[in-house]
């Protein structure tokens, strides 16, 4: 007998099309009702709370007085919960985002009752390779999910690439570790079972449409009906709708349920027959047009600024505490939650991909802020901590000592800027208006940058300046000061993964000696190198190890873009521009013994915008590929403007791109040839590299084919490879040539998706800067230039000191690992106890062994929620995530 099971829902996008509280007001109104019809009506099972705990904070925030009936509904099983606390974009958002997201939202889960078993990602712009193992880590066997993968159907022709489809809405899905799930997919979209009538006839009509529409795909005979839809109010009667349908069919069960009890009567039922699917789903068998990849370029300033803050808080504050946590600091868990939630809060799908209405984005902006400094604050309170705890008695009282940490899990080469103290004159006791200028008066010292062996450090005088301070003690009020800074930059080679070490600036001559890195007017050179720079600006790097030659790096190439925030659409018949079209002006900047940098400017004329048709064609919402708009004949300069950077005993080249947009309805990328001829290429994603077909199958449609990316993406050879790193720049595309095109920003001027919403913050007016880089490699050191991009976008961290004894070693590792194969992804204190938790993964589809130390603790292996203790076996499976928890 066929049994139809109905879950009432409604899909929380907490903002979209309408700002943030426009949506919050709804939501109250849908949990009013929902407590309400738990009262009234005692037919009515249970409601789908979206997968999201956030949801009952944003209630609770304006009815508090509610929560016991909230926490009444939940223990009753009514209001079903969890078990993550928002439902963030999965490719947009870092691996430990969507760890934190999963063990966070338990832990709320559980303050209330039972969360949902169930890895619930209805909307979700595709999904993640490793969500398998992710899930199978959070105890979770069961993902439900509305895109990425599409089945064939009984009927319907096969595609060419099996391994991305499915004859079932319900399949098996392995991770490229060989964890296995079962997958559900909502074939007929999270909305099947919307508004169902209760008028016979109606709902006569209705159903013999929807069940013909699951039993296209359902494995067995239990049918999934989702009752709601986006922001959709609560169906009041849907128990005499359901009462109606049993009468109207003697023949199938229906039942209002919940998904415990719909999952349950699937997994007794399946058929042995079920499709294998494989690794990260991305409508690969698709036309390539609803991907939606291309919310990877919408508002780029949103994607760096995650970057930027999910780096403050995962690679810099959370391992700064957990260092200082081992010497007695009071690690501020409260804090990191708080900050971690306000973070979370920017990446549901919506949000962090860009495709909302400009309000939206502002508000994200106040809350990447918000998370930043309190990820700042704990940085600063902690080096502070450890700074006391670590000698540094081995330099006179002349000297001012710094210590730099690498929080990262590699060693690392590179530079760090600090601004020393050297001289202060305070408020009290002085006629504060005169202390500026006896400063300024003072001539200035002439300094070095030494080690506690007394060994000069590689360094550069970068800025001397007098200016206002103040301190804020701990016991005290405020004291403001007058103070002479000195802003050096040192220049560090392969300093271990989480260590630090203690260095002063001192008074004394530098030894400057070592020969320049520019050589000539156009060529930057070290040990690893050499870059040409052409007179166009395009850049030829010889690989010296390999004596490879890259040749025509660098061109910027514009086009038009009158697609909208979630897809990129050219317009036909025009004209793409490109940078190495028009002169450059090439000069340097700086250049030492230590590091090169010239800059490249060039000025290219464009149309200023698209022409006035496409604002009618958006009015009339008429489908981005029906749209016959150009571009605008009106030309306009867009000056670009890129600073190469090359330091000594550095592999690593890095490019800032500078650009004052004033063009609109355009894109914008990057363009690297790699010379390679390959199939594939590898690009970072969720705890995964993954491996990507450079072509796709012949169902293809779409003319680009857009790819997401975290740190770089990657190609390669037999004799050796080119990773492009980047900082906040997602998206990314192979062209047919093997070339790397890295996209830097899409301007337009619309939402997109169902109606016509206006977005003119989307077209990212004004200066924008861009960061990212060029890594070569032989035949060897692929994982070593991945780490390198990941460190690309974490910075030493730096902190002034005096000369004091201290229990901590002016040069120490916090933590060992004896395998480059494990990139480290968190270092922190557990959430529930005082272990310390490692976690990370392995960069290989090899099996690695693997030897993780921390002194004076044992580590045992975890799950990704911080539970149990098993033994370590001492090796990493291929792909394998693994947490460590390290106890006294």
């Amino acid at each position: 007998m066929k049994k139809v099971y109905i879950v009432s829902h409604s899909h929380w996008d907490r903002e979209w099309y309408i700002p943030y509280e426009a949506h919050h007001m709804r939501l109250i109104e849908l949990m009013d009702d929902l407590l309400e019809l738990f009262e009234t009506d005692p037919e009515f099972d249970s409601f789908h709370l979206d997968g999201q705990t956030i949801i009952l904070d944003d209630y609770l925030q304006v009815r508090p007085e509610k929560e016991e009936a909230v926490r009444k509904a939940i223990e009753a099983g009514k209001l079903k919960i969890g078990p993550f606390y928002i439902l963030q974009d999965a490719f947009l958002t870092s691996s430990e985002s969507n760890v934190r997201n999963m063990l966070i939202g338990m832990q709320e889960s559980k303050k209330w009752g039972t969360p949902v078993k169930l890895g619930y990602f209805p909307d979700t712009f595709g999904n993640m390779g490793q969500t398998p193992q992710l899930m199978k880590e959070a105890n979770l066997d069961v993902a439900a999910f509305g895109r990425g993968v599409k089945p064939t159907g009984f009927n319907n022709v096969v595609i060419n690439d099996e391994k991305y489809s499915s004859q079932f809405s319900e399949m098996w899905w392995d991770g490229p570790d060989g964890s296995r799930i079962l997958g559900v997919l909502f074939a007929n979209w999270y909305s099947n079972g919307n508004e169902i009538p209760t008028n016979k006839e109606q709902a006569k009509v209705f159903w013999e449409q929807k069940l013909r529409d699951a039993e296209q795909y359902a494995a067995t005979d239990h049918l999934l009906m989702m009752n709601g839809c986006d922001h959709q109010p609560v169906q009041k009667d849907i128990t005499e709708a359901i009462r109606v349908a049993n009468e109207l069919y003697p023949d199938i069960e229906f039942i209002h349920a919940g998904f415990d009890t719909y999952l349950n009567a699937l997994k007794a039922d399946l058929p042995a027959d079920l499709s294998v699917i494989e690794g990260e789903l991305t409508s690969q068998e698709s036309d390539g047009w609803y991907t939606l990849a291309n919310t990877a370029s919408s508002r780029v300033y949103l994607k760096q600024r995650n970057t930027e803050v999910s780096c403050q808080l995962e690679n810099m504050a959370e391992p700064l505490a957990t260092m200082a946590f081992a010497e007695g600091f009071d690690y501020p868990s409260d804090q990191l939650d708080y900050a971690w939630k306000t973070l979370m809060q920017n990446h549901p799908h919506d949000s962090i991909c860009g495709c909302s209405v400009d309000s939206v984005h502002r508000g994200m902006m106040t809350r990447f802020e918000t998370a930043d400094e309190v990820g700042k604050y704990v940085a600063s309170e902690a080096t502070t901590f450890l700074a006391n705890k670590i000698d540094t008695s081995a330099f006179d009282n002349e000297a001012k000592p710094f210590i730099v940490w690498n929080t990262t899990s590699h060693a690392k080469t590179g530079s760090v800027q600090i601004e020393i103290e050297w001289e202060r004159m305070l408020f009290a006791g002085n006629k504060h208006d005169t202390l500026y200028d006896k400063l300024s008066g003072k001539p200035v010292p002439e300094v070095c940058v030494i080690d506690v062996n007394g060994n000069q450090i590689p360094f550069e005088i970068i800025t001397h300046e007098v200016k206002f301070g103040f301190d804020l003690p701990k016991d005290a009020f405020r004291v403001p000061y007058i103070a002479r800074y000195i802003t050096v930059q040192l220049f560090l080679t392969k300093m271990p993964a989480y260590s630090h070490e203690v260095f002063a600036l001192v008074q004394k001559e530098a030894n400057t000696s070592g020969e320049n890195i520019i050589r000539g007017e156009r060529t930057l050179e070290n040990e690893f190198i050499r870059i040409d720079i052409q007179e166009n600006g395009k850049l030829t790097a010889t690989h010296k190890a390999t004596s490879r030659v890259h040749e025509n790096l660098l061109s910027f190439e514009e086009t038009g873009d009158i697609g909208n925030e979630y897809i990129f659409f050219e317009p036909t018949g025009v004209s793409r521009y490109y940078s190495h079209d028009v002169p450059a002006n090439i000069r340097v900047i700086r250049n030492t013994p230590n590091v090169g940098e010239i800059e490249i400017c060039q000025e290219m004329l464009v149309p200023e915008s698209a022409d006035e048709l496409l604002e009618k064609e958006q009015k009339m919402v008429l489908e981005f590929k029906l749209r016959q708009a150009k571009r605008s004949k009106k030309m306009k300069k867009m000056v670009i403007t890129t600073r190469v950077v090359l330091e000594k005993n550095n592999s690593l080249v890095q490019f800032e791109t500078t650009v004052n947009n004033d063009i609109k309805d355009h894109r914008l990328r990057v363009l690297f040839p790699t010379g390679f001829e390959t199939n594939v290429h590898q690009a970072d994603s969720i705890y995964e590299v993954v491996s990507r077909q450079n072509k796709m199958p012949e169902t293809w449609e779409n003319v680009t084919n857009p790819n997401h990316q975290h740190a770089f993406v990657h190609m390669e050879d037999e004799s050796g490879g080119m990773t492009i790193a980047n900082f906040g720049l997602n998206e990314y595309e192979v062209l047919e040539d093997n070339t790397i095109a890295l996209t830097l920003f899409r301007s337009v001027g619309e939402m997109g998706d169902w109606g016509y919403f206006e977005t003119p913050e989307a077209q990212c007016l004004g200066k924008q800067v861009f960061k990212y880089a060029l890594i070569l490699h032989g035949a060897d050191g692929k994982e070593e230039t991945f780490h390198q991009a990941k460190q690309f976008q974490v910075p030493f961290t730096a902190a002034q000191t005096d000369v004091h004894k201290g229990s901590l070693p002016a040069k120490s590792s916090f933590l060992t690992a004896d395998n480059d194969a494990f990139l480290m992804t968190a270092l922190k204190k557990a959430q529930e106890d005082d272990a310390i938790i490692v976690r990370g993964y392995n960069l290989k589809s090899t099996k690695e062994p693997l030897q993780v130390k921390m002194g004076g603790r044992t580590g045992y292996r975890s799950n990704l929620l911080e539970e149990g203790r098993k033994p370590l076996l001492g090796e990493l499976k291929p792909a394998e995530i693994m947490t460590i928890k390290f106890v006294k």
